[in-house]
């Protein structure tokens, strides 16, 4: 079979699927089963295919047709500009989370900024994302689960940051005794009864513990913010990554804690996606 015509029938398998991108999703598959980048993928649709190279897309193809993420049958997804490996502990980074490092960057006009806690890092893709734009800065990633700190490790290896990002198995806060310039999160929002509801690639491959926040989805929020002052250095800026329609309340919860200039972010769908903080003393 020739390549293009491969690629047709892998698109129309994932079109009866359910996948919202089948062209795009067949040939990125396709590109990696053959070695080939993009490009050369394009300059190839009349190469005729070995039996073998056939068989590396069908097996990837049915994948994607049984709704496991690209990213994840990859081993990679970008972030920021940056190659993230994932695995089975890990939430897959979303564009949208890449609000997070904007307001970051924007409320740090001089990228000055020390020291830099990350709360549920997964991937570490927040925390990493941000030391590669603060030349300066350290930084110190939590995660409940020690295979998503072994994968945040690994990350931080290949982005040759290892030597500025620090990741350790921790619950939130506790045993943390240092303070911060700069805390951010992406914790856990979907209200429980919520998450049945999700589409298949979020449902059955990311991980619960990075979806399920509770009954209303504010429980990390109720827990953490109040305890965050004690952690912040002066000026220290708080973000988090909030779920359709909690933007308010977080903010809520924000400025009862006694942060300032409490200012809500929307990502490119126009969704309310990233609530900050400033603590004043």
């Amino acid at each position: 079979m020739r390549l293009q015509d491969s690629l047709i029938v892998a698109q129309k398998r994932l079109a009866e699927a359910g996948v919202d991108n089948p062209a795009l999703d067949a040939r990125l598959l396709a590109a990696h089963a053959l070695g080939l980048d993009r490009t050369a993928l394009l300059t190839q649709n009349e190469r005729d295919l070995s039996a073998k190279e056939q068989t590396a897309i069908d097996a990837l193809i049915a994948r994607r047709a049984a709704r496991e993420p690209v990213g994840r049958i990859l081993g990679l997804r970008e972030f920021w500009g940056l190659p993230f490996g994932l695995n089975e502990a890990t939430l897959e980074p979303r564009p949208d989370t890449e609000t997070l490092v904007e307001m970051a960057l924007a409320l740090l006009p001089s990228r000055h900024c020390e020291r830099l806690l990350d709360l549920g890092t997964g991937t570490g893709c927040l925390l990493l994302s941000l030391l590669h734009e603060l030349p300066a800065a350290t930084g110190l990633g939590i995660d409940l689960a020690s295979r998503a700190v072994a994968q945040a490790q690994d990350n931080a290896k290949r982005l040759g940051l290892d030597n500025r990002a620090r990741f350790q198995t921790g619950n939130w806060l506790d045993g943390i005794e240092e303070t911060f310039d700069l805390i951010i999160s992406n914790p856990p929002y979907i209200p429980a009864s919520d998450i049945e509801t999700l589409a298949p690639e979020v449902k059955q491959f990311d991980p619960l513990a990075a979806l399920d926040g509770g009954a209303d989805g504010l429980d990390p929020y109720r827990h953490l913010i109040p305890r965050l002052p004690a952690l912040l250095n002066p000026e220290g800026i708080v973000l988090f990554e909030v779920g359709i329609g909690q933007a308010m309340q977080v903010a809520a919860l924000m400025r009862e804690a006694g942060f300032d200039k409490v200012t809500i972010k929307a990502d490119l769908g126009g969704i309310d996606r990233c609530v900050a903080g400033i603590l004043r003393r």
